[in-house]
C-alpha cells in the first residue's frame, strides 16, 4: 500500500554553514589537528580559525540537512528541524535549503549566539578535518519540535551530533516518542566516533529497546559502539539489536543487516576524490531516497553508493550534478 505521509522524511539536525577551504598538510598539523576527524570549538576559536584559513567557498551544510539536500536532489519529498540565527548565515542556510524544496519554516533566533558554522580544511588527498562552532543550531530545545511534521513522515530521521547538547538530546527523545506514537519508523546515524564514545550506553539502551528501526554508522563508527577490533563482530553484534543497519566501509563498500539477511555492494568506481565532505550524509540519501521508492536493499545501498561518489568528486556536501540522472545511469 502505498504511504499517505506528506514526508518520506522529516530530519532533526545542526542547521550549520560549511566554510570549506583548501589546506596542505603542514597548516593541519600546525594547528595541532587530526586530519580526517571532527572537533567541537568555540566563538574565539572560530574567529581564529578563520583567520588562518585560505580563500573559502560558503555554503549550507549540517549532516542531516546535506542528507535531506540529496533526498530532495532525487525527487524525494522532506522536512527539517533546525534552529537557525536571525544573521547572514542563518539567511543563506535557509534560503538553500527551502531553495532545493525541504520544508523548513522554523523561526530564526533574534537574541542569542549566531547560527552555526563548520570551518572545513580540505588536503590534497581529499580528505575533510572539520572545525565546528554549534552557535544557535545547539538551542535546538522541544520548544522547536513539529508534531505534526514528525507525524506527517514516514521516517524520522536524527542526527547523532545533535545527542551531545542537553536540549537538543531531550528534544530527539521526545521527538522519537512522537513517531512511535503516530507508528512511524525512526532513523538514526552515529555521525562520529566521539559521539558514540561519549554516548555509547544511550545507543546501547535504544537499540534494545527497539527505539531504532535504521541505524546508520561508518566502520569505524560501528567499532566503537561495539568495543571491538573486528567489522565482521561489529555486525553482527549491532544488527542483533537493529531491524535496519547500514554500515558503509569507504573504498570497500557498504553492508546492510536486516532479518539477518546480508546485502553488499562494492563501493562506485571514481577517478579523483575532491573532497569527502558530505560522502555519508550523501549515501544515506540514496539509500533513504531508494527506501521510499519501495526498491530491494541492493539497490538502495547502489543509490547511496552512487550518491556518495558523486559527492566526493565535487567540493562540497551538496550535490553539483543530477544525482536522479546518475542513479538512472546505474540502476535505471
Amino acid at each position: 500500500m502505498a504511504s499517505t505521509a506528506r514526508f518520506d522524511v522529516v530530519a532533526i539536525g545542526n542547521a550549520i554553514v560549511d566554510v570549506i577551504a583548501r589546506a596542505d598538510d603542514a597548516l593541519i598539523t600546525a594547528e595541532g589537528l587530526s586530519k580526517g576527524s571532527m572537533r567541537l570549538i568555540d566563538a574565539e576559536e572560530a574567529e581564529r580559525l578563520y583567520a588562518a584559513m585560505g580563500p573559502a567557498i560558503e555554503m549550507s551544510g549540517g549532516s542531516a540537512a546535506n542528507t535531506l539536500a540529496g533526498m530532495a536532489a532525487l525527487g524525494r519529498r522532506c522536512g527539517f528541524i533546525g534552529q537557525v540565527a536571525d544573521d547572514q548565515l542563518g539567511h543563506v542556510f535557509t534560503h538553500d535549503l527551502t531553495a532545493l524544496g525541504v520544508a523548513f519554516d522554523a523561526p530564526a533566533q533574534s537574541d542569542g549566539a549566531p547560527t552555526a558554522r563548520c570551518l572545513i580544511l580540505v588536503t590534497p588527498d581529499g580528505q575533510r578535518t572539520m572545525n565546528t562552532f554549534l552557535g544557535a543550531s545547539q538551542n535546538l530545545g522541544r520548544e522547536s519540535l513539529d508534531a505534526a511534521l514528525i507525524a506527517d513522515a514516514d521516517i524520522l530521521y536524527l542526527e547523532g551530533y545533535l545527542w551531545n547538547a542537553d536540549a537538543s538530546r531531550a528534544a530527539m527523545a521526545e521527538a522519537i516518542g512522537m513517531a512511535r506514537s503516530a507508528g512511524r519508523r525512526v532513523a538514526f546515524t552515529l555521525s562520529d566516533t566521539f559521539v558514540v564514545a561519549g554516548h555509547r550506553d544511550d545507543f546501547h539502551r535504544m537499540t534494545a529497546a527497539r527505539e531504532i528501526d535504521i541505524l546508520f554508522a561508518n566502520e569505524a563508527e560501528l567499532l566503537e559502539l561495539a568495543q571491538v577490533d573486528d567489522f565482521e563482530t561489529a555486525l553482527a553484534r549491532v544488527a542483533a539489536d537493529v531491524p535496519l543497519l547500514v554500515a558503509t566501509r569507504g573504498e570497500k563498500g557498504a553492508v546492510a543487516m536486516t532479518g539477518g539477511e546480508r546485502t553488499e555492494v562494492a563501493a562506485e568506481p571514481i577517478d579523483d576524490v575532491v573532497d569527502t565532505t558530505g560522502a555519508g550524509d550523501l549515501f544515506a540519501a540514496g539509500f533513504l531516497a531508494g527506501l521510499a521508492e519501495g526498491r530491494p536493499i541492493a539497490d538502495c545501498l547502489t543509490m547511496g553508493a552512487v550518491c556518495a561518489r558523486e559527492i566526493i568528486a565535487q567540493v562540497g556536501p551538496r550535490a553539483q550534478t543530477d544525482l536522479r540522472a546518475k542513479v538512472a545511469e546505474r540502476l535505471g
